[in-house]
């Protein structure tokens, strides 16, 4: 297995033999109906767009081991030499790159990367998932800890920045690193996985502070845990009587859908009310295997929502944001936020201007329907919490008069005489 992990992700050969990528398919969904039901994947969907992919770089995977989740983890893209299998590196930034290839920890799912090998360097799911040097340059500003959420730690592995609500960093492991996560100084180090021993001052402090009313499990990752890991944790905040929602904050259905098994989402329903709030970069993530991750997670009652970060060249444009908006929406989750980049270390080439991010929101506003238009928010750099930016739609007062300026730029009057 590349990359170091203490999970068991062992699981039993299936003998489904591979599709050639040539053939042709009758839907847009390819389904493992080789074996019954009882014997194949429990998740059991592959983009066709995917099938030269597998078939070029894994032609010795069944179709079954592909859908299956603590394969994928296995077989995940975390060295550079791996990934020059897929992607060239031959250019002259390239050779330079190489040179510092210890500073940039990697991991890429099989499946996620098969969305990247179209389009070249343009591919927006290349460029924010494959290192460039640009990394390596800190311009003012940067910090490790932007959030200063260390700052903010009265317990291991927890944040407590807002009154009635904590952050709980359950482990350190992801299922892919994106070049421009906020947390990345807690990846790919020694220990990754925090497990339940670790917990055990978080809990007390949450089980001991009655004014904590919703708890968010993040890290890393924490739907990369084991599932007996994540029962406890859940189970743990339930039996608090003053904790009244959880939320888990994941990126796996989208570039690990294939977790999104009916026994995780079986033991998950168990727990509500239990959100998920799910990042989202760019419409091109929405395939049938996302689809059918959230399909699974909607019926079994989990509200999703999604957090997206705003990112130059990748999504910074009205129609990717509006597309990925509306395709949220058909997939059955609530556009929640789009965040302004955070400054961390090497992400200048990431960061738009914050004008940027409002031209996108007022470009929305009123084209589509409320339900496809999400908070614009800067988390404070310094820890001081979330922040909202909106246009400007209030021009002034005339006396008593509100004066309002509405999507197509026309003003309106609005009476606003206290009485």
């Amino acid at each position: 297995m590349n990359g170091s992990t203490n999970q068991d992700f062992s699981s039993a050969d299936a003998e489904v033999p591979l599709v050639s990528a040539e053939s042709k398919f009758d839907s847009a969904l390819v389904k493992v109906y080789q074996k019954p039901k009882s014997q194949r994947s429990d998740f059991s969907v592959v983009n066709p767009a995917s099938l030269d992919f597998i078939f070029r770089n894994f032609p010795d995977v069944t179709l079954d081991k592909w859908c299956n989740w603590k394969w994928q983890l296995q077989n995940s893209y975390t060295t550079f030499s791996r990934l020059s299998q897929i992607i060239d590196f031959t250019g002259v930034e390239d050779i330079e790159l190489l040179k510092h290839t210890d500073r940039l920890p990697l991991r890429i799912t099989p499946y996620y990367a098969s969305l990247m090998v179209n389009g070249g360097t343009g591919n927006p799911i290349r460029k924010a998932m494959v290192p460039t040097l640009n990394e390596l340059y800190t311009t003012p500003g940067e910090s490790s800890d932007p959030l200063h959420e260390e700052n903010c730690s009265p317990a291991p592995n927890l944040v407590h920045r807002y009154p009635d609500r904590v952050l709980f960093l359950a482990t350190g492991f992801c299922a892919a690193y994106c070049r421009y996560c906020t947390r990345s100084h807690m990846v790919a180090k020694e220990k990754m996985h925090y497990g339940i021993s670790a917990w055990q001052q978080a809990l007390e402090y949450i089980k001991n502070n009655k004014q904590i009313r919703d708890v968010i499990i993040s890290g890393g990752d924490p739907l990369t845990m084991p599932e007996s890991h994540l029962e406890y944790l859940l189970t743990s905040l339930r039996n608090m009587s003053h904790i009244e929602i959880i939320r888990i904050g994941t990126k796996v259905p989208v570039v690990l859908p294939q977790r999104i098994t009916s026994g995780l989402v079986k033991m998950l329903k168990k727990y509500h009310p239990l959100y998920m709030s799910i990042h989202f970069m760019h419409p091109d993530e929405l395939t049938p295997e996302v689809h059918e991750a959230c399909v699974r997670l909607a019926e079994g009652g989990m509200p999703m929502g999604s957090q997206t970060v705003l990112l130059k060249g990748i999504n910074d444009d009205v129609k990717t944001m509006t597309d990925l908006m509306h395709g949220l929406l058909i997939n059955r989750v609530r556009p929640y936020y789009i965040y302004q980049c955070d400054p961390i270390p090497g992400s200048s080439h990431f960061r738009t201007s914050v004008s940027k991010g409002l031209e996108i929101i007022k470009g929305m506003r009123g084209h589509t329907s409320g339900y496809a238009i999400p908070h614009y928010v800067i988390d404070a750099p310094g820890g001081g919490g979330k922040i909202p930016l909106l246009p400007e739609y209030v021009i002034g007062r005339d006396g008593t008069n509100l004066i309002l300026q509405n999507y197509e730029g026309k003003q309106f009057v609005y009476p606003d005489e206290m009485m």
